[in-house]
């Protein structure tokens, strides 16, 4: 590591550093802290503090000691080493993006190879998260419908799947709503546009009895979309909604051919 010899990192930035290290959820356990720590020679000063502050003061102390950032980076390089996340790929990659719009300031990224390479350095925050988010490619790639694109955009530079997802489900509400007047909102709006004998919007020409299936079918469909995906993302704490990678762009998906289904229908 010593033949980067990196300036160090600022306080904020080491503070978001160690959150992402120790995240609650998917980060190191507090025995994992200690086993790396003690492993790279690092004092554990704050044994007794949440993982992310005796996290941070460790790494501070010895980047206060070595004044150079290298010590992070090894722990960044322990910590991350690609066998450690067999079977945990999305896990992983979420990680690394996350770590990654820290280090792109720095001229650096960590791949999957275990290993940093050097990049030209990012200069704004808009910038970082551009060239860091691989979600955001995932989902151009695909050609999805831009209202939709425009609700979740800033979530998706992010990489913020939770709040992405809720985005996703109100961008379908605000279509049928700029194409009926409607006000209501969830799976009663769906009802009101969609359902009955003579729907406010048709997919189809609602003429056959196939076309009518059809029609219901779409009906199930787009409520089915809120009641799994707005609903619980609206009220359950962030903490408890784990939303992979791959269900994120299987939902965008999904969503872009509602939009689409809407957008034109009569």
């Amino acid at each position: 590591m010593s033949k980067f010899n990196r300036n160090p990192f600022n306080q904020g930035e080491l503070e978001t550093i160690c959150k992402i290290i120790a995240d609650t959820n998917v980060g190191l356990t507090s025995s994992e802290i200690g086993y790396f720590l003690e492993m790279l020679g690092y004092k554990d000063v704050d044994k007794n503090n949440t993982k992310w502050k005796r996290l941070f003061n460790a790494l501070a102390n010895r980047q206060n000691q070595t004044q150079s950032a290298n010590c992070i980076l090894s722990f960044i390089s322990k910590s991350y080493a690609p066998s450690r996340y067999v079977g945990k790929k999305d896990l992983y990659n979420e990680s690394l993006e996350r770590i990654n719009t820290i280090l792109i300031f720095h001229g650096l990224e960590f791949k999957d190879d275990g290993k940093f390479h050097r990049i030209k350095a990012a200069q704004t925050l808009t910038e970082a998260e551009k060239r860091v988010s691989k979600l955001t490619e995932r989902i151009n790639s695909r050609g999805l419908h831009p209202h939709l694109l425009k609700y979740c955009k800033s979530e998706l530079l992010q990489n913020n799947y939770f709040h992405a997802v809720l985005e996703a489900t109100k961008s379908i509400a605000s279509m049928i709503r700029i194409k009926t007047g409607l006000q209501s909102d969830g799976a009663k709006l769906v009802d009101e546009a969609f359902g009955g004998t003579n729907p406010l919007l048709k997919i189809t020409s609602f003429q056959t009895e196939s076309e009518k299936s059809e029609q219901k079918g779409f009906v199930s469909l787009t409520k089915g979309l809120f009641g799994t995906f707005r609903n619980p993302t609206a009220h359950a704490p962030k903490i408890e909604w784990n939303m992979s990678e791959n269900d994120a762009v299987d939902l965008f998906t999904l969503a872009s051919y509602v939009l689409r289904r809407i957008e034109n229908s009569k």
